[in-house]
């Protein structure tokens, strides 16, 4: 049994249950289906192509027939202007009769267009004529005389409106027969304001066309006066040659009379279309579906490449107008060809008054010479600009000056093309400015320091003499009270001149003592290299032992001196340090000067340092058995001119910590049970040379 199934049913039942065959040429319905409404849109937009195309072309020759038709009246009107011009001429120095009639014929044979020119006085009677050689109509003269005729009407109009007057057209016979539309003008001669005269002059419109339109006319058209009704006066031009008439009218309006120019066309059919219409259907049928696939490829890409532009141009300007730092790219030439917001800001000027300029406003008058020059030279490639960048000075709006620093490097394009300059700008007035404010104080506080060393150097020396200088009034008042009690008239006893030369070396050693304390202070306040010398701690403590139990046995302070033994000697300036035992020995008898304080004991003593850090270094310690220091005094302690003392200076302390440190020691304190303070400091021992 055979199935059939009809085509009507096809489309009722499921495509997967329709035949193998019908399926396919359902399929190949649908694609052809699409390829056919494809063809028939291009064939729509070919014919829509084909008939626009025509549409304009008419429109083309319509404009191109409007415009020759308005320049003819144009070209019509100057030379209708002219001849008044000319006309006008006639008259020039009062000529009589004769000579006048040999102007006027000499301007009837330079204007083809007129055929007659006439004067006539005040009452319009003729005085004089000229006709043209040309060709000249049978004028009658009993015609021309009326007062009715165009030419007497024309003078009448002049004489109204005081000026060149023309008349309505009128028909004239020819010799050889038929005839030719005349038109009058008619002049009026003024003289001290009264009309004295006419000149009248006859114009043939047929020959007006012929000298003054046709010159210009193509061959497929043909020009001619009208009237507003659209009777025809004149007509010039060629037979009818195509299928298509294009007219165009242009009114000729003249004083007393109004004609229309008119120009009428004709234009085959277009030829060019049908050819162009063969190759795009040629080229269509061929490359349609391959030109299509590959356009809308080329489409997608294009947009994805012009949005990514577009997201990569709005992401640029968003960072270059964000950035603080200028921006300008010049030409090879030297002219600016973009600035950022940055730069506009910086100098005061907007980007349309930088771009495109090679002499920009913001170089200063008096280096505008030099930057020309600088440029110039760069441009011409003799000299690339530092990479660190260099400083230049640029003047803003205002004339305020700033300071620049320039970074420049080459725009290579992408064909790897140098095309120009961009500079990158920062502005580094305030860093100047902070740079010469900053060596200005800087200037003024060495001054200070100066000022302030001098004043240290002369506390220093006056703290520091006292201890020499009190030595030396003891020795010498000590000598003094040796000589006092020396029997007077027998010679002193070798004791007695043993004890006086005593007192006198030991006025010596001080003095000389006081010279080596001048010295020293002298080198530590200009921040000199000290003379440094190996020394032992009993050879320090020999020095000063004497001044301090001078003082201590005024004050009544037993004094005890612990040196370890075998310890090495130090490397110091031994003035200085001698200074700091005996400012921290005489502090620490001080303290304990009060009644209430017994016993008095002043322990001074010498080790090694116990610490892993300050293995190589002794320790000096001078403690006392006073009532110790309170803490709002321990912060101060250090501090110069600090003092708890009515006649104390505040510079022992102060000198002694600035001695231990710059010889790379430290200096410090701490309460000593059961009472009292301990000052221990530390210096470099010399270091024996490892066998």
């Amino acid at each position: 049994m055979v199935e059939s199934v009809l085509p009507g049913a096809a489309s009722e039942l499921p495509q997967n249950k329709l035949p193998r065959r019908w399926r396919r040429w359902m399929g190949a319905w649908r694609r052809w289906s699409l390829w056919a409404l494809l063809l028939l849109l291009v064939a729509s937009m070919l014919v829509t192509l084909v008939w626009l195309a025509g549409r304009y072309e008419a429109s083309e020759v319509q404009n191109r027939l409007e415009r020759d038709t308005a320049e003819a009246v144009a070209d019509i009107r100057n030379a209708f202007a002219h001849n008044l011009q000319n006309l006008q001429a006639l008259q020039a120095g009062e000529p009589d009769l004769a000579a006048w009639e040999r102007r006027a014929g000499a301007l009837l044979t330079q204007r083809r267009e007129l055929l007659r020119i006439e004067w006539r006085d005040a009452q319009l009677q003729l005085r004089a004529h000229a006709e043209s050689p040309y060709r000249a109509p049978h004028w009658d003269p009993a015609m021309r005389s009326s007062a009715h005729s165009e030419a007497a009407l024309a003078c009448t109009n002049a004489r109204r409106i005081s000026g060149p007057s023309y008349s309505s057209s009128h028909f004239e016979p020819l010799p050889e027969g038929g005839g030719a539309e005349m038109m009058e003008v008619c002049l009026p001669l003024v003289y001290d304001g009264r009309i004295r005269g006419f000149v009248v002059a006859t114009y043939a419109l047929q020959t007006v066309l012929q000298d003054l339109v046709v010159p210009r006319l193509q061959r497929t058209r043909e020009v001619s006066f009208t009237e507003a009704d659209g009777t025809r006066l004149a007509l010039v031009g060629a037979m009818r040659r195509g299928t298509r008439l294009f007219t165009a009218q242009q009114l000729f309006d003249l004083p007393g009379n109004t004609l229309v120019l008119r120009m009428d066309g004709w234009h085959a059919a277009p030829s060019l279309f049908p050819n162009v219409l063969t190759a795009l259907v040629t080229a269509m049928s061929i490359a349609l579906v391959s030109v299509l696939v590959v356009l809308v490829r080329d489409n997608r890409r294009r947009l994805r490449a012009e949005r990514d532009l577009g997201e990569a141009l709005a992401f640029r300007k968003a960072m270059e107008d964000s950035l603080v730092t200028g921006l300008r790219a010049r030409d090879l030439s030297g002219r600016i060809s973009y600035v950022n917001p940055a730069f506009c800001d910086m100098v005061g000027f907007a980007a349309d008054k930088l771009v495109g300029q090679s002499s920009p406003p913001y170089w200063p008058p008096e280096h505008a010479q030099e930057y020309a020059e600088r440029q110039s030279v760069r441009m011409a490639g003799l000299l690339e600009p530092p990479r660190e960048g260099y400083e230049s000075t640029f003047m803003r709006k205002d004339g305020t000056r700033l300071s620049v620093m320039i970074y420049e490097a080459p725009l290579i394009n992408a064909r790897g093309q140098h095309t120009g300059w961009m500079g990158s700008f920062l502005d580094v007035s305030e860093q100047r400015r902070a740079e010469e404010l900053s060596r200005a104080s800087h200037e003024r506080l060495q001054a200070t320091a100066r000022l302030a060393m001098v004043g240290e150097m002369a506390s220093l020396l006056s703290h520091e003499l006292n201890q020499p200088l009190a030595a030396i009034a003891s020795y010498a008042t000590g000598s003094l009270n040796l000589l006092d009690r020396a029997p007077g008239p027998q010679p002193p006893s070798a004791q007695h001149l043993a004890d006086l030369r005593v007192g006198v070396q030991r006025i010596a050693q001080q003095a000389e003592r006081a010279g080596r304390v001048i010295k020293s202070v002298h080198d530590f306040v200009r921040r000199r290299d000290q003379s440094r010398a190996p020394a032992t701690a009993q050879e320090l403590f020999d020095a000063v032992l004497p001044l301090i139990r001078l003082q201590a046995h005024k004050l009544g302070v037993h004094v005890e001196l612990d040196i370890a033994l075998g310890l090495p000697p130090v490397l110091c300036d031994r003035t200085m340090v001698e200074q700091v035992l005996l400012n921290l020995a005489r502090n620490a008898m001080q303290s304990m000067d009060d009644p209430q304080i017994q016993p008095r004991i002043l322990e001074l003593r010498v080790c090694r340092a116990a610490s892993n850090a300050a293995r190589g270094w002794l320790e000096f310690s001078v403690a006392d058995m006073g009532n110790g220091i309170a803490p709002d005094v321990a912060a101060h302690l250090f501090t110069p001119f600090y003092t708890t003392r009515a006649e104390g200076m505040g510079l022992g302390l102060s000198l002694c910590r600035t001695v231990v440190e710059q010889h790379g020691g430290f200096l410090g304190h701490a309460a000593r049970q059961p009472r009292g303070t301990v000052f221990t400091f530390t210096l470099p021992a010399v270091q024996r040379p490892e066998n």
